[in-house]
């Protein structure tokens, strides 16, 4: 699997190596320069990423770091810095994933005056993302301040609103509901499910778009407090739904309830539907792809 894995990106970079050059034939030598820079920096951020999906974090973390002390803008370096969280993300290490998110904040809290209802937002995006991260790590403590942190900073966008406040109010109650279970308090897990549904209920807008994380947020409370039954029904449930249907997490879900209910055979089906899923550089592959791949074994 790594080796086509490389064999792919080797053919990708020729291809881009080939466009190079047929666009310097129509660009000046300094508008030729700076495209092959972007190209070159595009290419290396994918390679690392690819790295990461292969289990080699330490090689991908070099080329991260490589792109942050060569990035020519301050957005570009925040960019690599958001790269270099998912890729301890890819480890299951949250300190060191908050560490990078934080940058990538403090980029953002420079852009209020400039695009401050774009500003807010991405600062309010980048917490939930590194609180993800924690959450699926098991360090519920920090994904709790966290996931709160990114609900302020989304709050504090001003008028007009691109992202209405009842976004930022769903995110957190699906948020607090799946740490209430992780931590085995089945009641307040149960509390943020009849938050979350009432604010969906009360932004019909707003839920066109987010409706379809309801059914993961019940089948993953249902999961962690041993109701094996509706987390298989609510689980599959999500999976249907469009815009999930190649969710990476929710298969990974499903299958942690399948090994539970003892159907070994589904289980290891979903794991592996997991795993091949997990193709991007997000919280979801982090989480899948490298829980999949120690359920499936040394062959993936």
């Amino acid at each position: 699997m790594a080796t086509a894995a490389r064999t792919r990106w080797i053919t990708s970079a020729t291809l881009a190596v080939g466009t190079l050059a047929i666009a310097a034939l129509t660009l000046g030598p300094a508008d030729a320069r700076a495209q092959s820079d972007s190209a070159t920096r595009a290419g290396a951020m994918r390679r690392g990423a690819q790295l990461d999906l292969l289990d080699s974090t330490v090689q991908a973390r070099a080329i991260f770091q490589a792109l942050i002390d060569s990035a020519p803008t301050p957005g570009a370096r925040a960019a690599s810095q958001r790269a270099m969280a998912m890729s301890y993300a890819f480890s299951g290490d949250c300190a060191n994933t908050v560490k990078y998110e934080a940058l990538v904040i403090a980029y953002w809290t420079t852009r209020e005056q400039a695009e401050p209802q774009n500003a807010f937002y991405q600062e309010g995006e980048t917490a939930n993302e590194g609180a993800r991260v924690c959450v699926d790590a098991g360090d519920l403590g920090a994904a709790e301040q966290w996931y709160r942190r990114g609900y302020e900073l989304g709050m504090k966008e001003p008028e007009p609103r691109t992202h209405p406040r009842s976004l930022w109010e769903f995110r957190l109650a699906h948020a607090l509901g799946r740490i209430a279970a992780r931590r085995g308090d089945a009641a307040e897990a149960r509390r943020q499910i009849g938050a979350a549904r009432r604010i969906l209920d009360g932004d019909t807008t707003m839920a066109a778009q987010q409706e379809r994380f309801f059914p993961y947020l019940v089948g993953y409370v249902a999961l962690y407090t041993n109701d094996l039954p509706t987390a298989e029904r609510e689980l599959t449930s999500a999976i249907s739904l469009r815009g999930n249907q190649r969710d990476p997490s929710l298969q990974c879900l499903l299958a942690m309830t399948y090994e539970k209910m003892g159907k070994q055979a589904e289980a290891r089906a979903a794991y592996q539907r997991a795993y091949e899923m997990a193709a991007a550089h997000n919280p979801p592959a982090a989480f899948a792809r490298p829980y999949a791949r120690r359920k499936l074994g040394p062959a993936n």
